[in-house]
């Protein structure tokens, strides 16, 4: 008798012991969740060299632009917003091409010796001048219009912020870079993500695109296919 009674007080003292013990950690845990922060990434070089610095992320880019020396040296030199475009956004341009290609009986193309002057409008695309931040975007709740390096093409950038762990929009930051296609009605416009953002480097702020977006916003294999 004496023990059940002892079972009876001791049970729920432990049980208090052990949800004190978690508080601290569920408080811990939530300040996390609480403290998101989108620092800026620095990279103590150019543009150009931050692209050569990550191996085997941007060797098309690389192989392109080695091709367009004038755009190689905006990269080095001139203060640029760059958004950067992966080997694999690059993987699916080429591959679509040689796809419809192969169905009209032509031989394949690949970059190399691809035709350099619609190469270079493509490339210019992700090339704005001007060194400019995501909070740049920030009070531009339609986002804004830009024009591109060189051919001052018509793109657009529009500013988010992700959720995260059940915080709405306190996630990272989020470019969405589109290229309008001469059209006012988004529904038509070619879209794409960052998954990166701020890169800073010495003489441009670098935005890493998704890399399920296509080279050349889907226009590739028209450009190309001649």
């Amino acid at each position: 008798m004496k023990n059940t009674i002892k079972n009876l007080f001791f049970l729920p003292f432990m049980a208090a012991v052990g949800l004190f013990m978690i508080l601290p950690g569920c408080k811990k845990t939530d300040k996390t969740y609480y403290a998101y922060e989108n620092k800026i990434q620095e990279f103590d070089g150019t543009a150009l060299g931050y692209l050569k610095s990550q191996t085997g992320q941007y060797d098309s880019l690389l192989l392109v632009l080695n091709r367009l020396p004038a755009l190689q040296d905006s990269l080095e030199n001139k203060n640029l917003t760059v958004f950067a475009v992966s080997n694999r956004s690059f993987e699916s341009a080429i591959k679509n091409l040689n796809v419809t290609r192969k169905m009209e009986l032509k031989a394949p193309i690949y970059l190399a010796t691809a035709d350099l002057s619609e190469l270079e409008i493509m490339v210019c695309k992700y090339l704005i001048a001007g060194k400019t931040k995501s909070d740049d975007y920030m009070s531009y709740s339609d986002g804004l219009h830009v024009k591109t390096l060189l051919h001052n093409y018509p793109m657009h950038i529009l500013y988010s912020k992700a959720s995260a762990s059940g915080l709405i929009n306190g996630g990272p930051q989020i470019l969405t870079y589109s290229d309008p296609r001469g059209s006012i009605f988004v529904k038509f416009w070619q879209r794409s993500p960052t998954n990166a953002v701020n890169i800073l480097t010495h003489n441009a702020i670098v935005n890493i695109l998704a890399p399920s977006h296509e080279f050349g916003f889907n226009e590739f294999t028209q450009r190309i296919n001649k």
